[in-house]
């Protein structure tokens, strides 16, 4: 984990799993030769709680002489802005400062607290949320740069050895609710499991996951050698090119992030020489090459492009990420939608003039954009659900507002806690005929559906006590291309 000349960035967080890590690189310091500097993420989530927890990890590294960077982050705020759960868009808070100090403070390993027991609720969630064999291998005690040194200790090992020591900690009053999935499982399900099934269920469960990371470096060879065998990129014909897109995909973050290729050919007959397990992987990972990362692809997604290794030349499936997939004589193309069926897909779709007036694309309709003043932020409660005009939270907008139909893999959210909903499913259950459906102008950024006019808005646009720009649509009927005897009521609009 650890070599002479090291810089190791430590994330402290104050309680007893990073206090200990933290005490014991400090004894190891000097005989293996490397050095410390210590990261504390304060997430703003705990008030005053947060801030004690801040200052006695300040006072902890001034005791031990170990330099530390204080990073204050508004976690709440980051989640709904990523449309993320607070305890996800913490972690993720955390990596990136992690990242950050590493990179500006010339880190080359980042040591977390991990013990036995995350891994075993790791495993336990990955299982119920559904996974592969991957999802099995939990926690990796090395993973690139990231290290985890007490990952073969139980939580109650390092609370004893701190007593031991006379050595104290924070304890974070989140960590005892159960509003977070982890802590559920926690609390509810390994008890349960260590009292009514087996004792041993956590040491069992950490057993598993080492036997899953073996199987799976072996696997991952197997893919490589697959991937040489069965994959070309139609213009680059070098090995040495192969495999250095095969080591961008696989990456060694949370979310893989490649290199993207245009395209890949995956050789039917070579494919189907793979096992089983193989051939899936190579799949994805093709997925991935193409795609960009791995994010959103499915199970369902693979079984699909499986598929279609048995069907006629031509059939085509699209793909997340704007990705399609084309049966081809010698096997399956993997690409990225050419820009002609790009352009194609996007001839019925205008940005929006913010602030502004736009045309819409059925010639009939216009958009009237402007901001308000968020003095006024009360009254959007008063606008009905049903109506032509709309107050949105223009902070959460990521790309840019547009009018448009609808499009592949467009998506609602349905709830406060970012839930989504696929459109297509949302016109079934509104039991909108099928030519409404392609007929209908939706507000959208980028896959994102903000409001569908005249129904319903996303959950994730709503104003809230955070909003800090204010955006009205309003769709009117643009008179100048109404006939005289043309109904001008377009569906109560407000």
């Amino acid at each position: 984990m650890i070599r002479a000349g090291d810089t190791v960035i430590t994330g402290v967080s104050g309680g007893a799993d990073s206090v200990c890590l933290l005490f014991i690189l400090s004894k190891l310091q000097k005989k293996l030769g490397f050095e410390i500097k210590a990261c504390h993420v304060n997430h703003g989530i705990r008030g005053e709680a947060a801030d004690a927890d801040e200052a006695y990890v300040k006072q902890l590294c001034e005791s031990l002489r170990i330099p530390c960077r204080f990073f204050h982050e508004n976690v709440e705020w980051i989640a709904k802005k990523r449309k993320q759960s607070p305890e996800e868009a913490g972690r993720m808070v955390r990596r990136e400062a992690f990242e950050t100090m590493c990179r500006e403070d010339g880190g080359t390993k980042i040591a977390t607290a991990h013990h036995r027991d995350d891994n075993a609720e790791t495993v336990l969630l990955n299982i119920a949320r559904g996974t592969g064999l991957k999802g099995l291998c939990g926690i990796r005690p090395v993973q690139g740069k990231w290290i985890r040194p007490l990952l073969g200790l139980g939580r109650e090992q390092i609370e004893i050895f701190l007593t031991e020591q006379g050595i104290r900690w924070c304890t974070d009053a989140t960590n005892e609710e159960d509003a977070y999935t982890r802590n559920r499982i926690r609390h509810n399900i390994l008890p349960v499991l260590k009292s009514q099934v087996n004792e041993g269920v956590v040491r069992h469960l950490e057993e598993l996951s080492v036997q899953a990371q073996e199987v799976w470096e072996y696997l991952e060879k197997g893919i490589e050698a697959a991937w040489e065998r069965c994959v070309e990129i139609p213009g680059q014909e070098e090995r040495e090119e192969k495999s250095r897109t095969l080591e961008h995909v696989r990456g060694t973050g949370v979310d893989r992030v490649c290199s993207r290729c245009e395209s890949l050919h995956i050789d039917g007959a070579c494919l189907k020489q793979e096992p089983p397990a193989v051939q899936k992987m190579l799949v994805k990972e093709c997925l991935a090459s193409v795609r960009g990362s791995e994010k959103d692809i499915g199970a369902v997604h693979l079984q699909a492009v499986m598929e279609l290794f048995g069907r006629q030349c031509g059939r085509k499936l699209d793909l997340p990420g704007n990705v399609t997939a084309e049966r081809t004589y010698r096997g399956v193309l993997i690409s990225r939608r050419s820009e002609t069926g790009r352009a194609a897909a996007q001839e019925d779709e205008v940005r929006l003039n913010i602030p502004g007036i736009t045309s819409l694309p059925d010639g009939i309709r216009k958009a009237d954009c402007r901001f308000v003043d968020i003095s006024e932020a009360g009254k959007a409660k008063e606008i009905p659900q049903k109506s032509y005009t709309k107050w949105i939270d223009y902070d959460i907008i990521k790309c840019n507002l547009s009018v448009r139909t609808r499009h592949s893999g467009d998506y609602l959210v349905v709830d406060d806690k970012g839930s989504r909903q696929k459109l297509k499913s949302w016109f079934i259950n509104e039991k909108i005929p099928q030519k409404e459906r392609d007929e209908m102008l939706l507000v959208a950024d980028g896959q994102h559906i903000v409001w569908i006019p005249g129904h319903r808005m996303s959950r994730a646009c709503q104003i809230s006590n955070r909003t800090e720009k204010i955006l009205e649509i309003k769709i009117t009927e643009d008179k100048r291309n109404v006939r005289n005897d043309q109904g001008t009521d377009s569906g109560g609009e407000s």
